[in-house]
């Protein structure tokens, strides 16, 4: 079995991958998904993560090795496991980042990434009703929408907020991102807009191209110094396809590396010492590791008006019917209704912390869990730049072992000292005047944690991930550097890597956003070397 193209993985990438290749019908395409359908209710409905959370159905269900800056906890750190892969069971917020990101990038050596370079791209992605033309794009497979019920404590947050000096923000994905204002959301008319939805459903009836689900890709198949194919296991059989010209890795920023190594690609003493061959020395694969770790701040609410009472029953019933009927109601929203973007220190040039907020408060299990039974608000913080690194490492030469996950929170000395500010940003924003009429007593981490050591103490032993994993297989052309600008691995042929492992640095932002833009840059990348060889034959 051959195709032009074999994309590995149906996540947000590769779906964009798989949407614009085979959109050359003289181009076959397969495309390969470990997990299954996106069609059940608990995806489709955007309150759902809260039951796809840790749902092994839906979810890879990671967990990192014990981290020295996070009181020796293992952290539980999902990764979606279904076509649209972590897109389909997200929070659904849609946030692109700062120009500087991208400038970034591009100053390190990634021609064709700044913010110049790649705000077509973010424009193509997305159908945004009503932006402003110069920023944001309409017509696009992904729907971006505004939220559909705005709450009078968000109301209240977000005056708030402006009585501390944050400016109310039009659009934060737009000609600045500093401000307060409600967040957009994959969301259509109440329904989970993933990439499985935007960009592969529209055309899983084209002829040339194939999607198979439960088909997990167990190694890259090599021939000298190509990349000719992939060898997978599907309904407990052992099957091979070769790719006729590139296979693209898309299977995330714990999957990617992931199988480079147990391909024998990457740190040669590494992959020896774990049992596997080395094919291909390359030592940056799946170092580089980063991530956003989040901590919260919650206070009780004095009079009946949060999500926590809407989500017990008999309320909970008619929440169910109206979104059932016309896609509002309480599982319609995303898990974070108002954000703020802002700076730890007024001396810094752009905000280096994110702010979620939401008129409820929950259980363990990071910014969002299961709802308490009690009235509460919550406002959770990250540093959106960490400078913290750790890696994803194969412990088995057996594919389906999981890998070492090392995040190493919290290990350097500006991650600690924006945790810190972030705490006692999110305290000032739930004590405004604008809140008092809500405002009760705070019970996380409550008002005996006060000093910054304190502070510092929390985080370390209740923060937990947001699920934005990056860098594992970072764009580059320095030595650790896995793939070059256009995406190539260094030093097979045959092979690019598309998905958040090949962000060089951390965006300033939800990961997903950028994700589809790498991808739709991606594609234009591989239909431009097809098209030059395509002349090379010719001539």
């Amino acid at each position: 079995m051959q195709y032009d193209y074999v994309i590995i993985g149906a996540g947000s990438a590769g779906c964009v991958l798989a949407n614009r290749l085979s959109a050359d019908p003289t181009i076959s395409v397969l495309l390969l998904e470990a997990g299954g359908s996106d069609a059940h209710p608990y995806v489709r409905a955007p309150a759902g993560f809260l039951k796809t959370f840790q749902d092994p159905r839906f979810n890879w269900c990671y967990s990192t090795e014990p981290g020295p800056g996070v009181d020796g906890r293992a952290i539980f750190f999902p990764r979606g496991k279904l076509l649209g892969g972590s897109s389909s069971i997200n929070g659904h917020l849609y946030v692109r980042g700062q120009a500087r990101d991208f400038d970034t990038w591009a100053q390190m050596g990634n021609r064709g990434w700044s913010y110049a370079d790649v705000l077509p791209y973010f424009r193509r992605s997305e159908d945004r009703p009503g932006g402003d033309p110069a920023w944001r794009g309409r017509g696009g497979p992904l729907h971006v929408s505004d939220i559909h019920e705005r709450h009078p404590i968000c109301e209240a947050f977000i005056a708030g907020a402006e009585s501390l000096g944050l400016p109310r923000n039009p659009d934060y994905n737009g000609a600045a991102q500093e401000g307060v204002a409600y967040y957009q959301r994959t969301i259509r008319n109440g329904r989970r807009h993933s990439a499985a939805t935007g960009f592969l459903r529209p055309v899983r009836g084209r002829p040339n191209l194939r999607v198979e689900t439960g088909a997990h890709a167990l190694r890259l198949d090599c021939e000298g110094r190509r990349v000719v194919g992939v060898i997978y296991r599907q309904k407990g059989r052992i099957r091979s396809v070769r790719a006729g010209a590139e296979v693209l890795l898309a299977a995330g920023a714990i999957g990617s590396p992931h199988l480079l190594q147990v391909s024998g690609i990457g740190p040669a003493e590494q992959l020896r010492t774990t049992g596997i061959a080395p094919l291909h020395d390359l030592p940056g694969v799946g170092e580089g590791l980063r991530d956003h770790y989040a901590m919260r701040v919650v206070r009780r609410v004095t009079r009946p008006a949060t999500l926590n009472e809407r989500a017990r029953l008999p309320r909970l019933s008619w929440e169910i019917a109206a979104w059932m009927v016309s896609g509002r109601g309480l599982l319609a929203f995303s898990p974070a209704h108002v954000g703020a973007f802002l700076r730890s220190r007024p001396e810094l040039d752009e905000p280096d912390l994110q702010i979620v907020f939401t008129p409820a408060s929950y259980g363990e299990g990071g910014v969002t869990g299961q709802l308490e039974p009690l009235p509460g608000m919550t406002c959770g913080v990250w540093q959106m730049r960490p400078e913290s690194t750790g890696h994803v490492r194969a412990c088995s030469p057996d594919p389906q072992t999981a890998p070492a996950i090392q995040p190493n929170y919290l290990m350097a000395a500006e991650d600690c000292r924006a945790a810190v500010e972030g705490l006692r940003w999110a305290r000032r924003l739930l004590s405004t005047g604008a809140l008092a009429p809500w405002l009760g007593p705070e019970t996380v981490p409550g008002e005996g944690c006060a000093d910054d050591a304190a502070l510092l103490a929390y985080a370390r032993t209740r923060g937990s991930t947001v699920y934005h994993a990056v860098g594992t297989c970072r764009m580059g052309t320095d030595p650790l550097a896995v793939v070059d600008p256009e995406l190539r691995l260094r030093g097979l042929a045959g092979l690019r890597v598309v998905d958040a492992s090949v962000m060089p640095t951390m965006v300033s932002a939800n990961t997903n956003a950028a994700t589809l833009m790498i991808a739709e840059k991606a594609s234009d990348l591989v239909l431009a070397a097809r098209r030059a060889a395509l002349a090379r034959a010719v001539a």
